[in-house]
């Protein structure tokens, strides 16, 4: 019985998930967890990324320890960020974690360079302060980009270390604001606008492809052998591709960013669509991923942390307030405050608010930009939805399942807590057992049962 082992890593924390199938369904373990987080240096926002090297190399030897040594290994994270190597093939310090404000200074100039409108015509990527591009063009700003051989996304950068060999990947790569959205390329003339050099990259692959065996010295430190493949390594995608999913359904990846949207065979870049600032990400099997980000559970757990409480204690409380007030849950105040409780106050204008009061607001301001957004991607794509599908850690809260109901008008289905983590599996299925997607996806609706609510 062959085994997978997913490494799914998001902002807050990661996990080394083991999948078999037995019987046609999809049997997951989580064998290991490990905490994650930017780091504050001295004002600069960074991520350590030899501790992320040394806790993926962790958990991978621990399934070995346990006896159940994977056959296949894939990686996914967070979007955007990246690692630059050397020519000796070495990182180069410091990684800069996306919320990092470095990006912000450089915007006028890079509308100069490239107005946004035709960089999107091109990428049908949505405008964010800190897309890759932006961030790539503050190293070639500060010169850092002159010492670069090769540019890694971090699961990229993370399959190199296990292997030795160095792979773009497609769905991650669309993140970066760089990609054709026609060619599934690196656009060359966005590149040359922004002073970043094309030797840095190769063509993006597509999930499911063979990256190589672990090198000598990882095979020496697991005490075995694997193949390291592809998953869709931006974390989204891989959600996105355990999902179930038909025209008429929007999807929900719940976690710490909310990412609103729905699946499409054809990117949809128009005036309506760059008006509302939809993004096409890319898919399994060149689909396209036209979503929004929404600022998602970062809100709670952030307030879990300030106040030193639990979920269900939050959730509580937000149900016990009789008040709420109507947010933007994507203001940059939001991204990286000290207090996201003062910050919250300060956007409902209310700087004495009760902390339940808070909680109900941030509730219903995300339950109503998900129906607006859903309202948006009737309108632009032409599709009419009839019901949303919320998949990832967030689909446990049941409060905001029953907001999304409220807001969007549309019955919730939910069941697939471990989306991401189900969908990079199925990537090591695709590769090993040579499915297409639609047979892959059956794999999810054998294994899942789903629940809906309704108005």
């Amino acid at each position: 019985m062959a085994r997978y082992l997913a490494v799914d890593i998001g902002a807050s924390s990661g996990r080394h998930i083991l999948g078999t199938i037995e019987n046609g369904k999809l049997v997951l373990e989580e064998i290991y967890r490990f905490a994650n987080g930017y780091k504050n240096a001295e004002g600069k926002l960074l991520w350590d990324i030899d501790a992320l090297r040394r806790e993926v190399l962790a958990g991978i030897r621990h399934a070995g320890e346990l006896g159940k040594a994977p056959d296949t290994v894939a990686i996914d994270t967070w979007g955007c960020d990246y690692v630059l190597l050397d020519a000796s093939g070495s990182p180069i310090l410091p990684v800069y974690a996306y919320r990092d404000s470095r990006t912000v200074a450089v915007q006028d100039e890079a509308e100069r360079r490239m107005p946004f409108k035709e960089m999107y015509r091109r990428t049908g990527i949505q405008h964010q302060n800190f897309n890759t591009v932006y961030q790539l063009f503050c190293d070639s700003i500060s010169g850092k980009l002159d010492q670069a051989e090769r540019f890694l996304m971090i699961p990229e950068y993370l399959s190199y270390v296990l292997t030795g060999e160095k792979a773009n990947e497609y769905t991650n790569a669309t993140t970066t604001g760089m990609v054709n959205a026609s060619s599934y390329d690196w656009d060359k003339d966005i590149l040359k606008a922004f002073d970043i050099p094309e030797r840095i990259f190769e063509t993006p692959k597509m999930p499911g492809t063979l990256v190589g065996h672990f090198t000598p010295e990882v095979q020496k430190y697991m005490g075995f052998d694997a193949q390291v493949v592809l998953s869709p390594s931006h974390d989204t995608a891989s959600a996105v591709a355990a999902c179930p999913l038909d025209e008429n359904t929007v999807y929900i990846s719940s976690g710490t960013w909310s990412l609103v949207g729905s699946e499409n065979s054809e990117a949809v870049i128009s005036e309506k669509s760059l008006e509302y600032n939809f993004t096409n990400e890319g898919g399994v099997e060149h689909r396209f991923r036209y979503l929004k980000n929404i600022m998602g559970t970062w809100l709670f757990q952030n307030i879990r942390r300030e106040l030193n409480t639990t979920f269900p204690d939050m959730i509580a409380q937000a149900q016990a307030a009789e008040d709420f007030t109507i947010f933007d849950v994507n203001d940059d105040l939001l991204l990286a405050p000290e207090s996201m409780v003062q910050a919250i106050r300060t956007l409902m204008e209310k700087p004495d608010a009760p902390i339940g009061e808070v909680l109900n607001s941030a509730y219903h301001s995300l339950g109503k930009a998900y129906g607006d957004v859903v309202r948006q991607i009737e309108e632009t794509t032409g599709k009419p939805i009839d019901r949303v599908m919320i998949v990832g850690g967030g689909s446990q809260d049941q409060y905001l399942n029953e907001m999304t109901v409220r807001y969007t008008w549309k019955p919730v289905w939910t069941g697939l807590k471990e989306a991401t983590a189900t969908g990079n599996l199925l990537a090591q299925i695709m590769y090993t057992e040579k499915l297409n997607l639609t047979e892959a996806r059956k794999i999810v609706e054998n294994t899942f049962p789903m629940y809906v609510t309704t108005i």
